[in-house]
């Protein structure tokens, strides 16, 4: 739907939903009709229940899906209407057949020798047309296979017998429309009516109307044939059968591309039926393709089935529809796909006048190939006559033939039956190049390139006593890619009127050259200018100074080439990122422009609402210390290289501007059951190219300066004669290795192989890391031919037996060598003589350009005046001066030749694209494994010619080191901490409060602060040090741990983690766990800046719903305030839990050796002890201090009124313990 031209693929996606709903509704009403049938079994009953509830289910989602259909859904949408087709398919099919399903044998002497099985459901018939069996009433072919396994594999290939059968099945009160659907124009033969069986089936018919015909079938070639040979070829013949008749091409022999031209005529074909059926509707023609055996029968290579183009006696054969054209044909072979076939097929009425009628077969009968007639000439190519330029380079990676080594080996080149030799090689093993580069042949090939016949390229040895043996071959089955096309001069690349401008603009310090193109007004050339960067300079200048101080201007000295590298990252990110969206955008901003302008209203409010969320989840994230820098910085500028995230091949064309490369092939092509797959066919490689075009040759080539007629098209070329290169191999790192260990991870190290050079970086294995950054340079000396294949593996460290391949990437450095892109060492994006950016390549940027204006036959370079270079007719300006190491500026012409270099391929006939200094990402392969990727592998290559000045030292890309620091972290003070405990004799709730700290990935080496006890208002005060010693990488922004993983761990591994400082508060308790209150996590890089008192410290701040300025430790070195702690409730949602107050102070190790400090309170500059009030005590060490604060501070006049009434008592007791005594001794007078 989408695919195809038609617009609006979304209305017709919703009609056919709407169609699904309205059809599930009309089954249902049917179903419900036909539910209380008397004769269903259970079975049935329950089937059509579920059938009912699948459709009322699927039509609601139907109307559901209709709704939600629009243009930039279709696509998702269209899957998910697949999945109801299956889901229908599904249904429609019974769980349980009640007619068994018809069997057609072949007999030979009582014995079943072939079989076909027809569903008997294909063959029901109903009255209703849409209910009927697809294949009931209608004259069908079978193909009868092998019973048993042998019909099984390629054996079961092989058609025994095609039969033509006219099957109906159906009730036998419908038995009077058995006949229905035949061709008609025939009378019935009955039996004897002695049986007593109404409307008995005719012993057989005749027709009366039956039409004669003559097939021609015009088989002109095959290409890409299936190899069925040990040679890696075929001998190909096809096998044609139509209706009962069949014929047979001639043999070709060792051949995968056979052209046969010719024509089959099949005379004297009845078809029975009505003209107009036939016309439509002719029976189908099989083509088969077998490899002839000079012992045994011939194998089956594959098959293919055509329609004929009819005409019948009272048509005109003319055009446009005669004579017919030669299509392609798919050949399969299983269900694999086996090469093409290149045929036409006609079938002729022969009228009452016979085959006078017929058009006459012109063209005489081939002599030479005895009784074969050629494909006529209306019907076959028209031909011209063709040179094909052959450039023999080179062999490469020849395997052995019958074990014995190549040592002799020639090229031979053939298409439509010519072809040429190369020279030979005398001796393969001291140099595997070709003496003589060019050679051609000239042949008659097709005006239209689709019809162009393939081309061989064969390998053969030259062994003793002048015996030729196969290597291996190769088809090239399309010549469209070699086809020479003179160049458009009228095209703006080749218009060299007028001069075009191309200006660098300098900023103040010369670190990043912005490119600008400007256009003179008398030049037609078009130049892209790239206006986004254009206006980013303006508003820059505009806005001034205000933002100035903002931009930072990183530090010389602190850069190096990671920096560089990660830089580089981050904006293939952004790239990658602004890809993807671009497309959707552009839809949805239809469908808004389509909506009603109410719509419009509520959209932008929508979006206004979700500019807010989005801002809000920004600062969170920022806040919460994993987001990235605050939006309002901008990137510090660095110089940059190209990162690419697949192989330098896949961006380059394979480096195959002018050399190709083209895989050798022997034996046979394997089946699926065999397993050989197209790599282990392929025993070597040939270097070379072709050029096809017509002769004569354009007069304008011939006549060029400099044109040498004994290289033809491939003038310029090198020359292929041994060089000695020094290769400098840069290992980045690894990523996303396949474990090799049995704890899931590996120990990689590099191992490099060129040739006789085999390094092995064993010593500095990685250990337990999926993910290794290597960081390593190597330098090989090859010589080109004999080594030019590079092989970069990955290797599995093991303390006991031999190391495992993980996966190797291999680089064919010859390609890159040779080609035009200038592959050797990248160029980058700025000349700088010292520091991270120095230039690698021994050769200036004037100096390349003035090579590659010599090589490429370009008027210039001419430098001058200062800080101007005109190349062709382009120009280009730029900065003139160069600061060196100390400073001092120097006048240079390096920048305008760089800013050449990068605009290389708009210069007109010569230009074209060259590669920039860049790092590569290769798949990782495992010959074990084949076609599974075992991780990537980041890379890049440099090489320099030994006969050229040497190159400087490689660059260093060591992995950086680690920075030691230490984090001073002081607890001074926590308020409105949350209060967890109930007092045992008030009931009053309090908290013993402590800070637990620690840096993320180090929570063993967690620190305590002592116990504040018994806090009724949430306050605690500590004046407790924590110490934490880390090791830090600034770039990158993480702290590296090295620790081992378990007791029986060989080494240490090593582990990179965000540097975060997390702050916990808890509740100690003597009898059981501690309680947690709360706790808050900072990112040292950026965290927000700590509030001065307790009460402007807000929950919001680590939330991130209020702009708090963000700072980094790394910068600060210093900082003091509060923080907020919080906690999740039973809702899941954050709540404040307590403040703590406490000082981060940032101190390398050096500084921290000078000026110690000690754990806690201790020595040396030891923290005052905290002036906590009473009420921090423990009850049982000091019962009367708890009982003076317990019972006095809250029962103070309770308990006074109780002394009170406690002493009238005692008075009133001692009152009346002494009045009797009184009153006796009253009484008595005492």
């Amino acid at each position: 739907m989408i695919k195809t031209e038609k617009s609006y693929p979304e209305r017709r996606l919703r009609g056919v939903l709407e169609e699904l709903s309205c059809g599930c509704c009309r089954f249902l009403s049917l179903a419900d009709k036909d539910q209380g049938h008397s004769s269903r079994t259970r079975l049935d009953r329950e089937r059509l229940k579920s059938c009912m509830r699948e459709l009322e289910n699927m039509g609601q989602q139907a109307r559901m899906l209709r709704a939600q259909v629009k243009r930039h859904t279709v696509r998702d949408k269209l899957r998910l209407c697949q999945n109801f087709l299956q889901k229908l398919r599904f249904l429609a099919d019974e769980p349980q057949h009640s007619i068994p399903d018809i069997f057609i044998w072949m007999m030979s002497n009582n014995k079943r020798v072939a079989y076909a099985r027809v569903p008997s459901k294909d063959l029901l018939f109903s009255i209703v047309e849409e209910e009927t069996g697809k294949d009931c009433a209608k004259v069908k072919t079978l193909f009868l296979k092998l019973p048993g396994k042998r019909g099984f594999g390629s054996a079961g290939w092989t058609v025994q017998a095609k039969v033509e059968l006219y099957l109906w099945l159906g009730l036998s009160k419908q038995r009077k429309e058995f006949l229905c659907g035949l061709p008609c124009g025939f009378q019935e033969v009955k039996a004897a009516q002695g049986l007593g069986l109404h409307a008995f089936p005719p012993v057989s018919l005749v027709y009366t109307k039956k039409q004669a015909f003559q097939l021609r079938a015009h088989m002109y070639q095959a290409r890409s044939l299936f190899a069925a040979d040990s040679s890696g070829l075929s001998d190909p013949f096809a096998r044609v059968f139509f209706i009962n008749q069949s014929q047979c091409t001639e043999v070709l022999n060792e051949t995968l591309c056979p052209t046969w031209d010719q024509m089959l005529v099949f005379d004297n074909l009845e078809l029975y039926g009505e003209a107009h059926e036939l016309r439509d509707d002719p029976p189908i023609i099989v083509i088969e393709i077998y490899d002839q055996d000079s012992m045994g029968k011939a194998d089956f290579m594959g098959r293919t089935f055509a329609k004929p183009l009819v005409k019948m006696a009272d048509e005109a054969y003319c055009p446009p529809r005669f004579p017919p054209q030669l299509e392609y044909y798919q050949i399969y072979r299983g269900n694999a796909t086996a090469g093409d076939l290149l045929a036409a097929f006609e079938l002729l009425q022969i009228g009452p006048a016979g085959k006078a009628d017929l058009p006459p077969i012109n063209g005489p009968v081939d002599v030479d190939r005895g009784p074969i007639m050629p494909v006529p000439m209306g019907i076959r190519p028209v031909l011209s006559k063709y040179r094909v330029e052959v450039l023999f380079w080179g062999l490469r990676d020849l395997k052995r033939v019958n074990l014995a080594q190549v040592d002799r080996p020639r090229v031979d080149i053939e298409c439509a039956g010519k072809g040429v030799q190369s020279s030979l090689i005398h001796n393969y093993k001291k140099n595997p190049n070709f003496n003589t580069l060019v050679k051609w042949f000239e042949v008659d090939l097709p005006e239209n390139e689709l019809l162009h016949p393939p081309l061989n390229i064969r390998v053969v040895d030259c062994r003793a006593f002048g015996r030729y043996t196969l290597v291996g071959s190769h088809a090239v089955s399309s010549l469209r890619r070699f086809i020479y096309r003179p160049p458009d001069r009228s095209a703006p690349s080749w218009n060299t009127t007028g001069e075009v401008v191309v200006t660098m603009e300098p900023e103040v310090p010369i670190k990043k050259l912005e490119t600008m193109v400007k256009l003179d007004a008398t030049s037609e050339a078009v130049v892209k200018v790239d206006v986004a960067e254009e206006e980013k300079e303006k508003k820059k200048k505009k806005k001034g100074t205000a933002e100035e101080p903002e931009e930072e201007e990183p530090d010389e000295s602190m850069l190096d080439w990671w920096s560089k590298y990660f830089a580089s990252i981050d904006t293939m990110k952004e790239q990658l990122r602004q890809q993807e969206p671009s497309g959707i955008d552009l839809e949805e901003k239809e469908e808004v422009d389509n909506t009603e302008g109410l719509k419009g209203s509520m959209k932008g409010k929508e979006k206004a609402r979700a500019a807010k969320e989005e801002k809000k989840k920004k600062t969170q994230s920022s806040g919460s210390g994993q987001g990235s820098e605050a939006p309002e910085k901008k990137k510090p500028k660095i110089d940059e290289l190209k990162v690419y995230p697949k192989e330098l091949e896949s961006e380059f064309d394979n480096f195959e501007d002018w050399l190709h490369t083209f895989n050798l092939l022997r034996g046979k092509t394997g089946d699926d059951e065999d397993g050989s797959t197209e790599e282990e066919r392929i025993v070597g490689r040939f270097k070379g190219s072709l050029c096809v075009y017509k002769v004569p040759l354009p007069e304008d080539v011939s006549r060029e300066a400099g044109y040498d007629s004994t290289y033809g098209m491939f003038q310029g070329i090198p020359s292929n004669d041994p060089i000695n290169v020094l290769v400098r191999v840069y290992v980045v790192r690894a990523t996303d290795l396949h474990p090799a260990d049995i704890n899931g991870k590996a120990d990689p190290y590099i191992a490099i192989r060129l040739g006789k050079t085999d390094i092995r970086d064993k010593e500095n294995y990685i250990s337990k890391q999926l993910n290794p950054v290597f960081g390593k340079s190597f330098d090989i000396e090859a010589s080109f031919p004999m080594e030019s294949m590079l092989t970069v593996a990955v290797y599995d460290w093991d303390l006991v037996g031999t190391d495992d391949l993980i996966g190797e990437t291999k680089i064919d450095l010859e390609n890159r060598f040779y080609s035009k892109h200038r592959a050797t060492c990248g160029i980058a994006q700025t000349y700088s003589t010292h520091g991270y950016n120095i230039w690698r390549d021994p050769m200036k940027p004037s100096q390349i350009l003035t090579r590659l204006c010599k090589d490429g036959k370009v008027d210039g370079p001419h430098f001058g005046p200062p800080g101007r270079v005109k190349v062709a007719n382009r120009v280009f300006t730029g900065p003139s001066e160069i600061e060196d190491e100390n400073g001092q500026r120097k006048p240079t012409d390096e920048h305008v030749a760089l800013l050449a270099l990068r605009h290389w391929e708009d210069i007109p006939r010569a230009g074209c694209r060259l590669v920039p200094e860049h790092v590569e990402t290769r798949p990782l392969l495992n010959p074990d494994k084949p076609g599974i990727e075992q991780g990537r592998l980041e890379l890049w290559v440099d090489m320099f010619p030994m006969d050229m000045p040497a190159p400087g030292t490689p660059l260093d890309i060591s992995p950086r080191k680690p920075k030691k620091y230490e984090l001073r972290v002081i607890i001074w003070n926590t308020d409105e901490v949350v209060l967890e405990d109930d007092d045992f004799f008030t009931g009053e709730k309090s908290s013993d409060i402590f800070v637990r700290g620690w840096l993320k990935g180090q929570q063993e080496d967690k620190q305590d602060t002592d116990v504040h006890y018994h806090s009724l208002t949430g306050e605690g005060n500590f004046n407790w040090r924590y110490l934490f010693p880390f090791d830090y990488l600034a770039a990158e922004e993480k702290i590296v741990i090295s620790k081992k993983e378990s007791m029986f761990s060989w080494d240490e591994t090593e582990y990179k983690i965000p540097a975060r400082l997390t702050l916990q508060i808890w509740d100690a308790d003597h009898f059981s766990a501690d309680d947690f209150l709360g706790a808050i996590e900072l990112d040292l890089n950026r965290f927000p800046r700590g509030a001065k008192t307790a009460k402007q410290c807000t929950m919001e701040m680590a939330t991130g719903e209020v702009d708090v300025p963000l700072v980094s430790i790394f910068k600060q070195k210093r900082v003091k305030g509060w923080w907020p702690l919080l906690a999740r409730n039973e809702n899941d949602e954050f709540e404040l839990t307590g403040k703590v107050e406490a000082e981060l102070h940032l101190l390398t190790a050096e500084e921290a050796e000078k000026n110690p400090v000690g754990l806690a309170r201790n020595e040396p500059d030891p923290l005052e002890k905290p002036n906590r009030p009473d009420t921090s005590f423990i009850w049982f060490l000091n019962p009367l201090k708890s009982a003076r604060y317990f019972l006095w501070h809250t029962y103070r006049w309770l308990l006074l009124k109780l002394l009170l009434l406690l002493l009238l008592l005692l008075l009133l007791a001692l009152f009346l313990y002494s009045v009797p005594g009184y009153l006796v001794k009253k009484i008595l007078g005492a």
